[in-house]
């Protein structure tokens, strides 16, 4: 069969017409979507669509069914590699079951939150992906009470469906892994106090410490943000020459806070590996070629978009908040004590 001449349109009526199919019997054969689509009557409409290089006009059918086949996807800023990992790896989860992710950032406000996901919204998306919430954020509550379907991913506010890594068992194993080398001058620095992330791996670390008998100074427990200059800022202050004795062993609660407190570690002539060992969080891609490669908490980023998306599409499908099991991952960064903590001069 002849394909259509450059520039002709190929409509269905004209795929039915060659196929000796009704119109309808050829639309339920080309919607994937369908049990109808999966016969061998389907397959041969497929087909002869295929050859005469007909092209269907996916978005329009879903409007007519009244959906759109897109996702928004809400993340605080695109330059954190996080949360550009996961909204490579929720488009990936969203295109293997057809559909379509658009992003935006709010920069982990709530004002610019709720405008951005206005934004989306009126752009007729079928849900919300959101990996901004915080555990004072009004908008999980709103898009509830407005019937609207979303999913929150790597954070929580414990009442909207939620795709998360278990944060408290990665703060415990992070944790373990410093006390098993030996380590009890234990230091951790986590991300800021309004996210369920940095909330839920301070509560696993301290339970570690706990079970160890370890009682850190509350002074070496730090609530930081989750930028490299916040590691750096905690690194100064934990490592810096202020008197007293520094920590032998840090959990950063993810990498960069861990790339930050490297850097304030350098300036203070102690060395990563030998003089302090470091444990970092998320097991980013840079992780792990670091000119001292850093141990980490693995995530399983990919679970936890496909458990995301599963989400959207089963909505009220329990549990709804579900987590997926973190993994330490040991590097030349955390190794056991070499001397007696060293005080500061």
């Amino acid at each position: 069969m002849e394909p259509a001449s450059p520039g002709t349109t190929v409509t269905l009526r004209d795929v039915a017409a060659a196929s000796g199919v009704s119109v309808s019997t050829a639309s339920r054969a080309l919607d994937d979507r369908g049990t109808a689509s999966k016969s061998a009557a389907a397959a041969h409409v497929r087909k002869i669509a295929e050859e005469l290089g007909y092209r269907r006009n996916s978005f329009a059918s879903s409007l007519r069914r009244g959906e759109t086949r897109t996702l928004g996807v809400l993340v605080p800023r695109l330059s954190d590699t996080v949360m550009a990992l996961m909204f490579e790896e929720l488009e990936r989860a969203a295109a293997a079951r057809g559909y379509f992710a658009m992003v935006a950032t709010s920069g982990d406000d709530p004002d610019d939150e709720r405008r951005a996901a206005e934004t989306l919204l009126d752009r007729n998306v079928d849900g919300l992906i959101l990996a901004t919430a915080r555990l004072d954020d009004e908008l999980p509550r709103l898009l509830r009470q407005r019937g609207i379907t979303h999913a929150l991913v790597l954070r929580t506010d414990g009442e909207s469906p939620s795709a998360i890594g278990d944060d408290e068992v990665g703060g415990y194993l992070a944790v373990r892994h410093l006390i098993d080398l030996g380590h009890r001058d234990i230091a951790v620095v986590t991300g800021p106090s309004f996210t369920s992330s940095a909330v839920a791996r301070l509560i696993g670390a301290r339970r570690a410490l706990e079970e160890a008998g370890i009682h850190a100074p509350e002074e070496w427990l730090i609530a930081a943000g989750y930028g490299i200059e916040n590691g750096f800022s905690a690194g100064e202050f934990l490592l810096g020459e202020k008197g007293g004795t520094r920590p032998t062993a840090i959990f950063a609660a993810n990498d960069n806070i861990a790339m930050g407190i490297m850097a304030a570690a350098h300036r203070s002539h102690v060395t990563v590996g030998e003089d302090l060992a470091l444990v970092g969080y998320n097991d980013t891609p840079l992780s792990a070629r670091l000119p001292t490669p850093l141990s980490s908490v693995r995530v399983p980023l990919d679970q936890i978009a496909s458990t995301a998306i599963d989400l959207i599409v089963n909505p009220g499908k329990e549990p709804h908040i579900r987590k997926s099991m973190p993994a330490l991952i040991p590097r030349a960064s955390s190794g056991p004590p070499q001397h007696s903590p060293a005080a500061r001069s």
